[in-house]
């Protein structure tokens, strides 16, 4: 009975996250001196204005109250590491044709469209015309549009986690997951490289948000290629390359980065 009340009450809190009205006491703390803080500024400048180009008008105020306990640049997390270990891989192997499924557009995808052109797919409709991208509309699952030992370099951060869990408007499959990682290997050519990013640690599904694997047996998933380079990403934001494929297993939420090759 405790057990139950806990999760309901732990269930409720992340919708109320979610929605924005989710108690998170140090931000609340910030806001506080945050707000003061701005005051303070605001009076300073308007006391010192004289002469000034940019006099405060009380129309235009546009308080940000939280940046100033942010660190230099946010530097750090998955995204950050998974998106230039991987975008350095593509840029020495310089595949002839180089694919993606599903990562972040305004992340790797950007990352890549710096110095090659990148070919997408993605199962939901894309309007944006951009320079050196080419998009391809496919189900994932099944990469119905692509021959078998088709792709020489194929990419997806941050994706395989999610699919099946209908977070994103797909049909809840909870096999979607094993069918994705069968259909990447259908369609890569011997010899073609698999630049894969999951979260990874004690594993257990998270629904809706993602699921999270024991690195093993992700890699159990792709009895197809093998592993050229595992790296990943700590709890604490620690990048480790070359890692030892337990060192992650343990964690809450790491990043395992899979540089796979189809046999």
């Amino acid at each position: 009975m405790i057990k139950n009340i806990y999760s309901m009450i732990r269930v409720s809190y992340l919708l109320l996250r979610q929605c924005g009205i989710g108690l998170e006491f140090k931000r609340i703390r910030h806001s506080f001196g945050g707000v003061y803080l701005y005051i303070k500024d605001l009076q300073k400048y308007r006391d010192i204005q004289t002469g000034s180009n940019f006099p405060i008008n009380s129309r235009h105020l546009q308080p940000y109250i939280h940046d100033r306990y942010e660190e230099a640049g946010q530097i750090g997390g998955h995204y950050f590491h998974q998106d230039i270990w991987a975008a350095k891989k593509i840029k020495i192997a310089n595949p002839s044709n180089h694919y993606d499924i599903g990562s972040r557009m305004d992340g790797f995808i950007s990352h890549l469209l710096v110095f090659r052109d990148v070919n997408f797919i993605d199962i939901r409709p894309m309007k944006e015309n951009i320079k050196g991208l080419s998009f391809v509309q496919d189900d994932a699952t099944t990469l119905s549009q692509f021959e078998d030992g088709s792709v020489e370099s194929l990419s997806s951060l941050h994706v395989i986690e999610h699919f099946g869990l209908g977070r994103y408007g797909d049909p809840i499959d909870p096999d979607a997951h094993i069918k994705f990682a069968n259909a990447l290997q259908r369609v890569l050519k011997p010899g073609g490289k698999l630049y894969i990013s999951t979260p990874c640690g004690i594993e257990r599904l998270c629904f809706n948000a993602h699921r999270v694997f024991n690195p093993q047996s992700f890699l159990n998933l792709f009895p197809q290629c093998k592993l050229v380079e595992f790296s990943c990403v700590m709890d604490n934001g620690e990048f480790i390359e070359m890692a030892d494929i337990d060192t992650v297993a343990t964690q809450t939420f790491g990043l395992g980065l899979f540089e796979l090759e189809r046999l």
